[in-house]
């Protein structure tokens, strides 16, 4: 009986003298954290999306607290919540031009022509590197969907081999730019409600053969505008998005483009859902 007492104290010493160890290192190594991180943390949308170029929301957070980035840094923060943490922090903050991406290319199935008969992994970089993928134009949207998958928020659908933007569910995150090898996708202005949706540089001719909805430079929109809203770059006509008097729908009609390819963002919708419909 007395080796089993024996036992147990001894157990209970070394249980007590491992303890004040693992306390004492505790206090000797203690990590000083900043209460404002978790403060600033809880304000934050908490998505983890990467958009504001760290690892995640509590690793903005730290660097807001230690004045590395602002917090209108983070595009899926409301005005709000930027205002709240900039007041809890004691800091002046601007106001924040909210973004979303748009996919500056009408090239679909039914309007581009298919030069290759495209068997791999279904990936835009992969397809890419293989024959330039299956449509002719250099510089469409090649229709693999990585930018659909690349969004947390499911803001980009797929149609008729076409990637659009629901501006709706769109937060501005950038991460569909990251990923499109033919630098398709802008992040523009909310209030943009007219594109160019062409990118190709090329001359009219080359694009006409291999495009229906091809911008050819006619630049019928540059001259119904006011001017600085449109930017005349070789044989492209696109928007200036840095115009602080963006073009209209009325500039559409008003243009009579010839291509059909200046249209609103929900023309263009209506025009890619449709067409996949049946008649």
């Amino acid at each position: 009986m007395g080796e089993y007492l024996l036992a147990v104290l001894i157990l209970a010493v070394i249980g007590v003298f491992l303890g004040c160890i693992i306390g004492i290192a505790a206090k000797l190594f203690k990590v000083q954290t900043d209460p404002r991180i978790e403060l600033v943390t809880e304000l934050l949308p908490g998505v983890n999306c990467g958009g504001c170029g760290m690892a995640g929301c509590a690793d903005f957070a730290r660097s807001i607290v230690t004045g590395e980035n602002p917090p209108n840094k983070c595009p899926v923060c409301s005005q709000e919540a930027v205002s709240a943490i900039a007041k809890a922090l004691g800091i002046e903050v601007g106001d924040t031009v909210k973004k979303v991406a748009v996919v500056l290319c009408g090239g679909d199935k039914n309007q581009e022509k298919v030069e290759n008969l495209y068997n791999g992994v279904s990936d835009c970089v992969s397809a890419s590197l293989i024959a330039g993928g299956p449509k002719s134009c250099a510089y469409g949207c090649l229709g693999m969907g990585s930018c659909a998958r690349a969004c947390p928020f499911g803001a980009i659908e797929m149609l008729n081999g076409l990637a659009v933007v629901h501006n709706h569910l769109c937060v501005g995150c950038g991460k569909c730019v990251e990923v499109c090898p033919r630098n398709l996708i802008k992040l523009v202005p909310t209030e943009t409600k007219v594109h160019v949706y062409c990118s190709s540089p090329e001359k009219a001719p080359a694009k006409r053969k291999v495009c229906n909805v091809a911008c050819i430079g006619c630049r019928k929109c540059v001259k119904a505008a006011k001017e600085g809203q449109f930017a005349v770059k070789g044989f492209k006509v696109e928007v200036n998005y840095d115009s602080d008097n963006l073009p209209s729908e009325e500039v559409i009609a008003a243009a009579a483009c010839p291509t059909g390819c200046l249209l609103t963002t929900q023309t263009h919708y209506e025009i890619e859902k449709n067409a996949g419909v049946e008649k």
